[in-house]
């Protein structure tokens, strides 16, 4: 899979899932379709097997598109080379509502099946919208049991290969696991130096989860972003002495955790070295530095929580995980 990426086991279906995947996300969303499409077919070129999808960001069409034209180009033999992960909205995180969803998410994507399909948040909201923010008004509790349920059902039926979820704090696994019949392959949660995530990685290395690390650089430039990782004076230092971007460096720390990172970039020079983390290695001091970093969440999902909604803090929202 890929020019020189690992991969990892899915403990709870047996898959592998490639460690440096593509994330489609950008803000606003679908600003910039034909620009993702073409990047999307540089960085298969380029060996990117892992392409990170959701309904919300309105990737999936460019994302179906550039697949059909690898195929069509011979950059890739068959679609199973790839890894692809879409994710279930707050708006369709109803229990009749997810296999629909999903088909749709196909359909989208040209494709017969996902690799991994996610519930997105932990928070329904009323059918029919798929914003961010989600208006205040329309915010709902997440019935965690019948959602779940209805993703095992996708995944019997052959439609998502593996299927787990993103945002969840410890607590929240935990209500899902005590009820789950197949457990969540995969949380795909907010990563980097300035947000390390000691406690919720080892739940999940303990629960045999496997965990994937979106905005490993602070997301710049999105809804949720900071510059703050970009700025960071540790990794500045670490960067320059080890003669690697910035990127490359959080990128690499990432990796070293032992979970799968998610970025993503449409500039051709920087999706290139984006891949070139795996043949070097931080050293003891470097780590040691970024350990001693001060954490901080970019995205708080201040968005989720209301007086009158489901969650009335962000501590609740989190379980005190901030």
């Amino acid at each position: 899979m890929g020019s020189n990426i690992p991969t990892s086991t899915l403990r709870s279906t047996d898959r592998t899932i490639p460690l440096l995947g593509y994330g489609t996300a950008e803000y606003p969303f679908g600003a910039s379709i034909e620009t993702m499409k073409e990047s999307i077919l540089h960085a298969i070129e380029l060996g990117y097997r892992h392409f990170d999808s959701a309904s919300l960001y309105q990737s999936e069409v460019p994302l179906g598109e550039a697949i059909s034209d690898a195929l069509r180009l011979g950059l890739i033999k068959s679609r199973d080379e790839l890894f692809i992960t879409s994710k279930l909205w707050c708006s369709d995180g109803h229990k009749d509502l997810v296999l629909p969803a999903l088909q749709k998410t196909l359909e989208n994507l040209q494709l017969e099946y996902l690799d991994l399909y996610l519930i997105h948040w932990p928070v329904s909201s009323k059918p029919g919208e798929y914003v961010l923010p989600v208006k205040e008004k329309d915010l709902l509790p997440m019935d965690f049991r019948s959602v779940w349920e209805a993703m095992e059902e996708c995944h019997k039926l052959g439609l998502a290969k593996s299927i787990g979820v993103s945002n969840f704090s410890c607590k929240k696994l935990e209500n899902l696991l005590a009820t789950a019949k197949i457990p969540p392959a995969v949380n795909q949660v907010e990563i980097s130096p300035l947000w390390q995530q000691k406690k919720i990685r080892e739940f999940c290395e303990e629960k045999g989860i496997h965990v994937t690390a979106y905005s490993p650089l602070g997301a710049k430039g999105m809804l949720w972003g900071t510059n703050n990782v970009m700025e960071c004076q540790v990794l500045k230092e670490i960067a320059a002495a080890r003669g690697k971007s910035m990127a490359q460096i959080c990128l690499r720390w990432v990796h070293e955790q032992g979970v799968s990172v998610l970025v993503k970039s449409f500039n051709k020079e920087r999706i290139k070295q984006n891949l070139d983390i795996f043949d070097w290695k931080l050293s003891q001091e470097d780590l040691k530095r970024i350990s001693q970093i001060p954490q901080q969440r970019a995205y708080v999902a201040a968005e989720f929580v209301s007086e009158k909604g489901p969650y009335k803090s962000v501590v609740e929202f989190w379980d005190g995980e901030i």
